[in-house]
C-alpha cells in the first residue's frame, strides 16, 4: 500500500513538473504579447473550462481558454501560430527572434527554479553537514604525508571539478580510471595541487573490519546557519546540472549503455521504491522530493538540447534563421522546419515507447 501511495505521489509530481514548464511558456507569451489559445492543467477530457482574459493591462483583448483536465499528468500551452504563419500579427511565428527565445527558454527556466526551490527547502531542514575534510586514513593507505595527503586537508577540486559538497568527493573520485587523479587540497590556508595522484579503490582496514574504497575518512561535521543551508541547496542544484551533463557524456561515449536509460515508468518505479524503503514516512517523502528536484533540473537541461521537437531544437532554428537572414535576407520556409520537428517528434515518441516497454520489462523481470 505504501509503495502505491509513493507511486501516486511521483506521478502527481511529474504532472507538476510539466505543468510548471508550460506555465513558463504561458506567462512569458502573455507578457510579450503573443496570443495564447489555450492553457491547460492536466490532460484528457476537460473537467472545467473558462474563456477569459486576465485582468491585467498586458493581457490583450483575445480571450484564452483556461482548462482543468481529468488526468493530472502535465498540461500544455497552445500558442497561435506555433508551427505555421496563421496571418495573426500576434502569432508566435510572427514574433521577433528574441521574443521567441525568451518564450522557449521560459519552460526550462521554470523547471530549474522549481528544482532549486525544492532543494533549498530540503536543505533548510538540515542543521549540520559533513564536510570534505580528511579526518583520518584507513589502515594501509600509503599516500599520506607532506608530498601526499594529510589529516586536515580539505578537498577543493577533483580532476578540475569543484568540490562544493562532501558528496562531490565520492562522485568524482568514482569516475577516475585508477591511473591517477588531479587533486587540489587546501592545507594551512594554502592550495596544493597533487597531479596524477593514485586514488583507486582498494581493500583497507577500518574499525576492525575490511573497507573497500579510497582510504579517506571524512568524519568532520559542521553546524549550518540558515544562509549556509541555502548556499548548500544552491550548490546541490548546480551539482544536479553537472550530473546531467556527465550522464549525457557517458551515454555519448558509451560508458553507460543505452539499455540503462530509464523513462518515466522506470523513474516512477525507482522513486516509489526509494520512498517505500525509507525508515519513516517523513524521510520517504523527503527522498521522493529530492529525486523529483533532480528530475526537474534534468528536464530543464535536456529540454534545451538542440534536438528538433524540443524547445532547444526550436531555439536552434530561431538562431539559425537569424544568421541566414543576416547573410542572405532569407529564412528557412516554416513548412520545412515543421517537417523536421514533426519527424523528430515521431522518432521521440517511438524512443519513449521503446524505453517504456523496457522499463515495464525490468519491473516485472
Amino acid at each position: 500500500m505504501a509503495r502505491f501511495l509513493y507511486i501516486l505521489l511521483a506521478i502527481l509530481l511529474f504532472g507538476v513538473l510539466i505543468a510548471i514548464h508550460e506555465f513558463g511558456h504561458f506567462i512569458t507569451a502573455k507578457l510579450l504579447g503573443v496570443k495564447v489559445n489555450e492553457f491547460s492543467i492536466g490532460m484528457g477530457p476537460a473537467v472545467w473550462q473558462s474563456r477569459k482574459k486576465l485582468d491585467e493591462p498586458w493581457d490583450h483583448e483575445e480571450k484564452t481558454l483556461y482548462s482543468l483536465r481529468l488526468f493530472p499528468i502535465g498540461g500544455y500551452c497552445a500558442m497561435e501560430g506555433e508551427d505555421e504563419d496563421t496571418g495573426d500579427p500576434r502569432a508566435f511565428s510572427r514574433q521577433a527572434g528574441w521574443k521567441k527565445v525568451i518564450i522557449l527558454c521560459a519552460g526550462s527556466f521554470m523547471n530549474f527554479v522549481l528544482g532549486l526551490v525544492m532543494t533549498v527547502a530540503l536543505f533548510l531542514g538540515i542543521s549540520q553537514a559533513r564536510v570534505p575534510v580528511i579526518t583520518q586514513f584507513a589502515g594501509g593507505f600509503q599516500h599520506q604525508g607532506a608530498d601526499g595527503l594529510m589529516v586536515g586537508d580539505r578537498i577543493v577540486e577533483v580532476d578540475g571539478h569543484g568540490i562544493w559538497l562532501y558528496a562531490d568527493v565520492q562522485t568524482y573520485l568514482s569516475r577516475n580510471d585508477g591511473q591517477g587523479v588531479d587533486l587540489v587540497v587546501e592545507r594551512d590556508g594554502k592550495r596544493i595541487t597533487l597531479s596524477d595522484f593514485p586514488m583507486g579503490r582498494y581493500d583497507y582496514e577500518f574499525e576492525g573490519g575490511k573497507y573497500h574504497g579510497f582510504g579517506l575518512i571524512f568524519g568532520q561535521v559542521e553546524e549550518l546557519s540558515i544562509p549556509e543551508r541555502i548556499g548548500q541547496g544552491f550548490a546541490q542544484t548546480i551539482d544536479f546540472v553537472r550530473v546531467v551533463w556527465m550522464s549525457l557524456g557517458d551515454l555519448i561515449t558509451g560508458k553507460v549503455a543505452v539499455s540503462e536509460v530509464s523513462g518515466v515508468i522506470g523513474v516512477v518505479d525507482v522513486v516509489s521504491e526509494v520512498g517505500a524503503g525509507s525508515e519513516t514516512v517523513a524521510l520517504g517523502i523527503q527522498n521522493v522530493f529530492y529525486f523529483m528536484a533532480l528530475i526537474a533540473v534534468n528536464l530543464a537541461v535536456m529540454n534545451l538540447l538542440p534536438i528538433p521537437a524540443l524547445d532547444g531544437g526550436r531555439i536552434f532554428f530561431v538562431l539559425l534563421n537569424g544568421i541566414i537572414y543576416g547573410v542572405s535576407r532569407r529564412r528557412i520556409p516554416e513548412k520545412y522546419e515543421g517537417y523536421v520537428h514533426a519527424g523528430a517528434f515521431v522518432v521521440l515518441l517511438a524512443l519513449m515507447a521503446v524505453v517504456a516497454l523496457h522499463d515495464v520489462w525490468n519491473i516485472f523481470a
